[in-house]
């Protein structure tokens, strides 16, 4: 006790989010043949098509693309442990997450997996982001930029076309015989 009669009051400790835990599991040797391993271990004889586990593991219903996203993970975790940007981060967990949504289709998904390569995407950002940090965060705020433009538009062509839809069902129900009918219901 101290001597004013209150128990001593201990400092939390505050650690930094971004130890080196994980030792040389993340260093570029390791994480560049997990990348291979997942996204272009095979190569199809007599043309330039690669695959890795993940395309062959996305095959098997259910479980496989969620094999193939966990395994994805390390490069993203690793990424965070180095010290990669935030918004570098937040590109590679776009890039995790379009292969893992889109993935989950039958068949079209493992082809899209086997062409999407999101490991090798994510390697090639984690290397980019520690050689040249700045140039890497500016190149994924452009990418998140072209991304909500793309969003938007999905979001925004299908109002529209509901819209178009029912003046012209408005149209095509109320009409009277003497008014001409608008270009867009002939």
């Amino acid at each position: 006790m101290e001597p004013t009669g209150k128990p001593p009051v201990s400092e939390p400790q505050i650690l930094s989010p971004r130890t080196r835990r994980g030792g040389a599991a993340f260093d570029d040797e390791h994480l560049d043949l997990l990348a291979h391993l997942l996204d272009d271990w095979f190569h199809i004889p007599g043309t330039t098509i690669r695959f890795g586990l993940d395309g062959i593991v996305g095959f098997i219903p259910g479980i496989g693309d969620i094999m193939g996203g966990i395994a994805s993970c390390v490069i993203i975790v690793a990424a965070w442990v180095r010290g990669v940007s935030y918004v570098t981060l937040a590109r590679m967990l776009a890039n995790w997450g379009i292969e893992v949504l889109l993935g989950t289709i039958p068949v079209l998904g493992n082809l899209f997996d086997i062409a999407w390569k999101a490991n090798r995407r994510n390697y090639a950002l984690l290397t980019g982001s520690l050689a040249d940090p700045q140039g890497e965060k500016r190149r994924s705020w452009l990418f998140f930029a072209v991304l909500c433009c793309i969003l938007a538009a999905l979001l925004v062509l299908p109002l529209l076309l509901f819209g178009w839809l029912s003046v012209a069902l408005m149209h095509a129900l109320f009409a009277t015989g003497s008014e001409t009918a608008p270009w867009y219901v002939r």
